[in-house]
């Protein structure tokens, strides 16, 4: 293996934390992994991982050097693939909502491969917060503000959120008309849990240019979005989602919509990837692509 390969081989290790799933990623024998491993810390005479058991970190000399593998490896592949004229190819790993996959993203990305022939998508979905770096993903897409300052952040759209509640819920603790109402009546809201800050969500409203936040009591709380759809249905309190999911069960009947003339702020759409790792020609592709197909 030479010195390049060698390189890519150090910086995906560095960013699983493991050599066997580095060997996967890579499609390599674990076997050549850890050769080229070896090789690598005998040519320049210094230990660039730290083994466990567990897991796999870079020592302080390993960090040094992977912050240079990553540039150079980004170089070198730019530079073949201008000289060869070459189309982006590979596989490309992505993690993305599955409702926002399938309203989103799905109905335009057949455009983006007959564009890109050669680029293979892997896309997992899930509601839970993904260490990109860690689990080898490409990218992500995310709704909603960020503040993983780790990652670089490309704006897609806005989504248009709404308020709910089911019929039930509403015969039961009344229909909120202001704020104020909503505030001072018997009112509940399902607990949302977010991932990334570890508390409930607030409901959020929109009035004269200004955001309003309240929080109400809630006796049920979740942390997945099937789950929040769920517990409304079942009239566990009111709750707020981006409108696209709403729409279908305000024209069949089952959620009720509230608080029009106060809308919560559009949820921004964002595509990000980690600021440690420099974009791979079919990565800039995809961005790029996404930015032109998903903008408002």
């Amino acid at each position: 293996m030479d010195r390049f390969d060698a390189m890519r081989v150090f910086a995906r290790i560095v960013e699983r934390r493991s050599f066997t799933r580095a060997a996967e990623d890579l499609d390599l024998p674990r076997a050549t992994v850890t050769d080229a491993i070896k090789s690598l810390e005998a040519r320049l005479g210094v230990r660039l991982l730290q083994r466990t058991t567990r897991t796999v970190t870079p020592t302080l000399e390993g960090e040094v050097f992977y912050e240079r593998c990553l540039r150079l490896v980004a170089d070198v592949e730019e530079a073949e693939s201008a000289f060869r004229a070459e189309r982006p190819q590979g596989p490309l790993r992505i993690d993305v909502h599955g409702r926002l996959a399938r309203h989103l993203l799905f109905p335009k990305l057949p455009a983006f491969l007959e564009r890109y022939p050669q680029i293979e998508l892997d896309i997992g979905e899930g509601d839970r917060y993904v260490d990109l770096v860690r689990e080898g993903i490409d990218c992500a897409v995310r709704v909603g503000d960020l503040r993983d300052s780790d990652l670089v952040a490309r704006r897609l759209t806005h989504l248009p959120e709404a308020t709910a509640a089911s019929p039930d819920y509403c015969a039961r603790r009344g229909v909120p008309g202001t704020l104020e109402s909503l505030r001072e009546g018997d009112h509940l809201m399902v607990g949302f849990k977010s991932s990334s800050l570890g508390a409930l969500l607030p409901l959020e409203f929109q009035r004269r240019g200004r955001v309003e936040w309240v929080t109400l009591p809630s006796r049920v709380r979740v942390s997945g979005a099937d789950s929040y759809l769920g517990a409304a249905f079942a009239g566990f309190g009111i709750i707020q989602a981006p409108r696209y999911r709403l729409d279908t069960y305000f024209r069949d009947g089952r959620l009720v919509p509230l608080l029009e003339d106060y809308p919560p702020l559009p949820s921004p759409v964002s595509i990000v990837y980690p600021r440690t790792r420099l974009p791979s020609p079919r990565l800039t592709a995809f961005i790029d692509w996404a930015q032109e197909a998903l903008s408002p």
